[in-house]
């Protein structure tokens, strides 16, 4: 599909059954859009991050991450409250960068709503993240924050991630330069 199609496919159906009792982890669909910006402007949950992003920005990040779904089969899943449908965040496997020493490997991440936090559901989805890693062959998964970003560090380390380095990310000034650095493997 060229653009954000509605319609479930076969494929979304298929990639990650809704294993967790709670959380639906599934390709992106347009009506995602308009809550994850929301999620992007928001201050609070963009600390760890250079900037807030604009709804443009917003929009184009979903559109690569879809389409990186569509074309690979893995990539930052949209995340969906099992019992309501409501939009949480995303979580999933995405390419570690080439500067970083999991290069090579996919790393796990995830963005939540901050009316979503404190709920374990980064914890339940990546678990979920995992098993769907290790299902497939992925010999090992890794991870990098800002070393400032203690609670994803916590997530980090409840999934079984252990801290390997600390490195600066080149493209990042300022406080949030300091990145850590975290793996696990699956096989």
């Amino acid at each position: 599909m060229g653009e954000m199609g509605e319609p479930r496919t076969a494929w979304e159906r298929t990639v990650i059954p809704p294993r967790t009792a709670r959380l639906i982890l599934r390709q992106w669909r347009p009506s995602d859009l308009e809550p994850f910006a929301q999620l992007n402007a928001d201050p609070e949950v963009m600390r760890f991050f250079p900037a807030p992003l604009s709804r443009e920005e917003s929009d184009a990040l979903a559109e690569r991450i879809r389409l990186r779904i569509e074309e690979a089969g893995v990539g930052l899943f949209a995340l969906e409250l099992r019992e309501s449908g409501e939009f949480l965040g995303f979580t999933g496997l995405n390419p570690m960068p080439e500067w970083s020493p999991g290069s090579g490997f996919l790393e796990i991440g995830w963005r939540l709503r901050r009316e979503a936090w404190g709920r374990g559901y980064a914890t339940e989805a990546a678990l979920e993240c995992l098993r769907f890693a290790g299902e497939h062959g992925v010999p090992e998964v890794w991870s990098l924050t800002a070393r400032l970003n203690i609670p994803s560090i916590a997530v980090m380390r409840r999934i079984g991630l252990e801290y390997v380095a600390a490195l600066d990310h080149p493209d990042v000034d300022g406080p949030l330069k300091p990145h850590v650095f975290y793996r696990r493997g699956l096989t």
